[in-house]
C-alpha cells in the first residue's frame, strides 16, 4: 500500500507489454519483438532504479514501439460492421440451434387443442374482413388470406397411381408449401401443405381438371379462404443429456430409421420430425381401453395424458378419449388395434436403443404409437418448452352448445 503510484503503473506497463507480444507474435516482425522487449526491460530497470524521470522517458518510448508495431487499418465502413455484427449474430444463432434450442412449426392437427397444426377454411373473398384486420390477423394468429387463379392453362400432370403430382414441400427448410406438378409448366408453389389446399378450394379444381381431361383452364380460381399457422414452438435440445424424458410432456423426436411411419402413412418418405406427447417410457407395456390408456394394466394418471382421458373442456373436442387404432389394408396391422394388444417398451437395451411411445392428444385424428409403435433413444430430440407465436393462437372449437378458443401462446404443458 505504501509503493507510489508511477511504479504500480510502470508494472502493469511492462505487464501490458508483454501481453501486447504474446497476443500479437504472429502479425510482429522479429526486429519488432525484440524492440518493445528492449523497452520493457528499460521500464524495470527504471523500477529497479527507482528512477521517476528514468520511467517516464522509458514509457514514453515503450508506448510509441507498441503503437507503431502494427500497420493501421483502414476503419471498418458502415456496411461492413453491420455485416460483421450480422455474420456473428447467425454464427450465435446456429449454434444455439444446433445444441440448446430449435423452433419447430406445428404441421398437422395431432396435438389439438394442446398445440395447434395449419388449419385452411374455404372462405369466400366477399366475407373477408377488411385490409387492417386481415393485417392484425397476420400478426397475432398467423391468419393469412389468400385466393390464388390459375393464369394460363395448364396440364396437371398426374401419377401412375391416379394421384395429381402433388407433394409437400418445405420452403427454406422452415416454412411449409406444397408444390403441383404439370406436364406443360414448371411446378406451382401454394402457400400451405397439401391438405390445407384440398381443404380452401384445390380439390375442386383438380377434380374439374380431370374431368376435362387433366386440363386447369385459365381463370380457375384454385384456392379461397385463410389458412391459420401452425403454433410455432420453442424445443429444449439440452435436457435430455442430462434427464431422462418424462412421461406426459410434449416432445419433438425424429423419424430417421422409423420406417413403420413410412409403411403406416403411405407417404412416399416419412415426415423429418414429429411432436407428440411421451406416453410410454422404456419398460413400460401399454395397451387401450377406451377413453382409456393403461401402463401394466392401469391407468396412466399423468395430468396431460389424464386430460385426453376425461376429455373436459376444450379436450371434449375428443369424446372417446383414447381410442384403438383403425386397420386401413393393405397398410400393416397397428400395433393396438385390439382391446388385448400390448406394445411394450425395451428397458434393457444397448445405448440409444430404449424404447418411448408417442400419442397425440387429438388421438382421432393422430397417427402415432399406435400404428407404428415405439420411438428410439437415439430419435428424440427434446422436450417442447414455449408456444413463440402467433401471439393470440388457437382455433374457435364449437364443441356441443358451447364454444371455446384454444390460446397456446406461452409455456408448453
Amino acid at each position: 500500500m505504501f509503493t507510489p503510484k508511477w511504479k504500480k503503473d510502470a508494472k502493469l506497463l511492462a505487464k501490458g507489454a508483454l501481453k501486447f507480444i504474446h497476443y500479437k507474435r504472429d502479425l510482429l516482425k522479429p526486429e519488432r519483438v525484440d524492440e518493445i522487449s528492449s523497452r520493457r526491460q528499460d521500464v524495470l530497470a527504471a523500477i529497479q532504479a527507482g528512477d521517476r524521470s528514468q520511467f517516464d522517458e522509458a514509457s514514453k518510448q515503450l508506448r510509441a514501439v507498441c503503437e507503431n508495431a502494427l500497420p493501421h487499418e483502414k476503419p471498418l465502413t458502415w456496411l461492413e460492421e453491420n455485416v460483421e455484427v450480422m455474420f456473428v449474430a447467425i454464427v450465435i444463432a446456429l449454434g444455439l440451434r444446433a445444441y440448446y434450442l430449435q423452433p419447430f412449426r406445428i404441421p398437422t392437427g395431432s396435438m389439438m387443442p394442446t398445440l395447434n397444426g395449419i388449419i385452411g377454411k374455404k372462405a369466400p373473398e366477399a366475407t373477408w374482413p377488411s385490409l387492417p384486420v386481415r393485417l392484425e390477423q397476420q400478426v397475432l394468429r398467423g391468419r393469412s388470406y389468400v385466393k390464388i387463379i390459375n393464369d394460363r392453362e395448364r396440364q396437371v400432370r398426374f401419377l401412375n397411381n391416379g394421384r395429381p403430382d402433388l407433394a409437400d414441400y418445405q420452403w427454406l427448410h422452415f416454412f411449409s408449401r406444397s408444390l403441383l406438378g404439370f406436364t406443360n409448366s414448371e411446378p406451382l408453389m401454394l402457400p400451405a401443405p397439401v391438405t390445407q389446399m384440398m381443404e380452401i378450394g384445390l380439390a375442386e379444381a383438380l377434380q374439374a381438371a380431370r374431368a376435362n381431361n387433366y386440363i386447369l383452364k385459365k381463370g380457375v380460381v384454385l384456392c379461397e379462404g385463410y389458412i391459420d399457422s401452425g403454433d410455432l414452438v420453442l424445443v429444449d435440445k439440452f435436457s435430455y443429456h442430462f434427464r431422462a424424458p418424462r412421461r406426459g410432456e410434449v416432445f419433438v423426436f425424429d423419424t430417421i430409421d422409423i420406417r413403420a411411419i413410412k409403411e403406416q402413412s403411405g407417404s412416399s418418405e416419412p415426415g423429418s420430425h414429429y411432436i407428440k406427447r411421451l406416453c410410454g417410457v422404456p419398460g413400460d407395456a401399454l395397451s387401450v381401453s377406451s377413453p382409456c390408456l393403461l401402463n401394466h394394466g392401469k391407468i396412466v394418471q399423468e395430468p396431460g395424458i389424464q386430460r385426453v382421458i376425461q376429455a373436459q373442456g376444450l379436450y371434449a373436442m375428443n369424446p372417446n378419449g383414447y381410442g384403438l387404432a383403425l386397420a386401413y389394408p393393405p397398410r400393416p396391422t397397428p400395433r393396438l388395434s385390439k382391446p388385448d394388444d400390448v406394445l411394450e417398451l425395451a428397458d434393457h437395451a444397448p445405448l440409444g436403443q430404449r424404447e418411448y411411445a408417442a400419442l397425440g392428444d387429438n388421438t382421432g385424428n393422430s397417427l402415432d404409437s399406435r400404428y407404428w409403435g415405439s420411438v428410439k433413444e437415439f430419435n428424440l430430440v427434446g422436450p417442447a418448452l414455449i408456444s413463440l407465436w402467433p401471439f393470440v393462437t388457437g382455433t374457435h372449437l364449437e364443441i356441443g352448445a358451447a364454444d371455446f378458443f384454444a390460446g397456446h401462446w406461452g409455456v408448453i404443458h
